[in-house]
């Protein structure tokens, strides 16, 4: 079938699947801000997106069934998100855009973490997959953010009339939550946002727990020789 050539060619190009996926995650967190501010800054942002779409299907093509599932989540996301700046008004096709990617990054954090903490041996690439699903995390709960402020355009410190938190001030608040050094001058306002701020702070002190967890059962203690 063609899906299966088109999941076969994936596998080939992208061997080092984990790998790739980290390297598109960091693009976007970290080299795409510098750009985003430039004319053409808005479209650098969905071709890092578009990116890290390719990178994501390509470190969940364990089988055919996952790679078509990503495919079906991830590429309407970035459609709605893409034709939502040609829209009058863009906020319902944002909410959906970002709601799609929270379901299609919560799947590929649960994809990766099984692969990661599988009881076969650690590899090079489980290490860059650990990492790519820890910043998956912080990107995830970016949109969740987003969604919430769509609902509730106060929900981070606005004034009334004022313009929304951009897409990266509420990454950045994410990530210092995510690493428990707090949300920066993004302040959640209101008791549903700061529920989902303790429940991102305890999932990122969860994740490192469990992971440092994972890596020292690979090295189990070793018997002094005298022992019986």
């Amino acid at each position: 079938m063609a899906i299966d050539g088109l999941y076969a060619t994936f596998g080939r190009i992208f061997r080092q699947r984990c790998f790739y996926l980290f390297v598109s995650l960091i693009v976007l967190v970290v080299a795409v801000p510098f750009v985003v501010d430039i004319p053409s800054g808005r479209i650098l942002l969905q071709v890092a997106q578009a990116l890290v779409l390719v990178a994501t299907v390509a470190a969940v093509g364990g089988s055919a069934t996952r790679f078509v599932v990503a495919l079906a989540i991830g590429i309407p996301a970035l459609g709605f998100q893409l034709t939502a700046f040609a829209s009058e008004d863009p906020g319902f096709r944002l909410a959906v855009a970002n709601g799609l990617y929270i379901v299609f990054y919560l799947l590929t954090v649960i994809y990766l973490l099984r692969y990661v903490f599988s009881p076969a041996v650690m590899t090079h690439d489980k290490l860059f997959g650990a990492a790519a699903a820890y910043l998956m995390l912080g990107i995830m709960w970016a949109d969740v953010y987003r969604v919430m402020q769509h609902v509730h355009p106060e929900a981070f410190g606005g004034q009334p009339g004022a313009l929304a938190r951009s897409y990266y001030d509420l990454v950045y608040m994410s990530f210092g939550c995510l690493t428990s050094n707090g949300p920066g001058d993004v302040v959640p306002i209101g008791s549903k946002v700061r529920s989902l701020v303790i429940l991102e702070q305890l999932t990122g002190t969860l994740f490192v727990a469990i992971l440092i967890a994972r890596l020292a059962g690979i090295y189990p203690p070793s018997r002094e020789s005298g022992d019986g």
